[in-house]
């Protein structure tokens, strides 16, 4: 096959009970030829036979169900290979979910989990985390899947992979409150507890970041200005590396004490700074509030 029919090869893996079948369907409904279960060892046999054959099939989805450390060794040999192919683009597409809603979803279908050799869900779910480690470390694009229903998974996974010619690296910015826990699927966590904090001042308590006296205040320190600088220099260097390495989009979390003030102001601003170069979308998760900043 030559660059004009790139193979676009999505391997669909990561937590049983995340919603693996319900992303296969998803991909099937986009045009994708999908396989289910597919074995690593069998995938070198699958491509060289795509080839062959001159298909002119171009989209491919395989779930990948990987329960023992043999199979993860063959897959991370295999996705090692395909780094030097010219005519595949490979992504891998990992599904998760908390530990309480992964027992959830067990007790609620009376299934039992594949590792668990003692019947309890949980064991068996600690036992899969672990060994999808390394792997989750390899994806380009992780869903956590415990607060989304499937039709919000299906329009996700649509809006990400229906038009792979006009995919867009996305920088997601989240600001947050240690008290309340640290972003679970964050790539980049950042501290800003450090900063003056306008919650000690009374009239502005109640207020956010959103508010622009709120904001004044954070951004008229020295510190904030000379940690803005080290920031974004640091960003500008990372974001096209993580993007040349296939990163489809990259979280990053940015942290105050309460998640009202400090970090919804830096959170804003680091949006504003990166929305000429990169698809960004700022949300604050403690005032559930999401904007989105697109370069065309």
């Amino acid at each position: 096959m030559e660059n004009s029919n790139e193979l676009q090869m999505v391997i669909i893996t990561g937590m049983s009970g995340a919603g693996k079948t319900v992303a296969m369907h998803s991909f099937e409904d986009l045009g994708f030829f999908c396989v289910d279960n597919l074995p690593p060892m069998l995938l070198p046999k699958f491509l060289e036979l795509m080839k062959e054959s001159g298909t002119k099939m171009n989209k491919v989805a395989l779930v990948m169900d990987l329960r023992g450390r043999e199979f993860f060794d063959q897959l991370f040999q295999v996705l090692d290979d395909l780094q030097e192919t010219s005519w595949i683009i490979p992504q891998i597409l990992f599904l998760d979910a908390d530990d309480s809603t992964l027992v959830r979803r067990y007790k609620e279908t009376r299934r039992s989990h594949p590792l668990a050799t003692s019947g309890l869900p949980l064991e068996g779910i600690h036992m899969e985390r672990k060994l999808l480690e390394e792997l989750k470390g390899r994806a380009q694009s992780i869903y956590n899947t415990s607060n989304i229903k499937p039709k919000e998974l299906r329009e996700k996974i649509a809006s990400e992979f229906s038009n792979s010619k006009a995919k867009l690296f996305r920088v997601n910015v989240v600001s947050f409150g240690f008290k309340h826990g640290i972003p679970i699927d964050a790539d980049l966590v950042f501290d800003v507890r450090f900063l003056p904090n306008p919650f000690y001042i009374e009239h502005m308590r109640s207020q956010t970041g959103l508010d622009a006296e709120v904001y004044s205040y954070v951004m008229k320190w020295n510190d904030t200005t000379k940690f803005l600088e080290k920031l974004t220099d640091l960003l500008h260097f990372m974001l096209p590396l993580y993007k040349r390495e296939g990163k489809s989009q990259l979280v990053l979390a940015i942290g105050c004490t309460g998640g009202q003030h400090r970090s919804v102001a830096i959170a804003e601003y680091i949006g504003k700074k990166f929305a000429n170069d990169y698809h960004v979308q700022v949300s604050h998760r403690e005032i559930a509030l999401e904007r989105i900043h697109k370069h065309d």
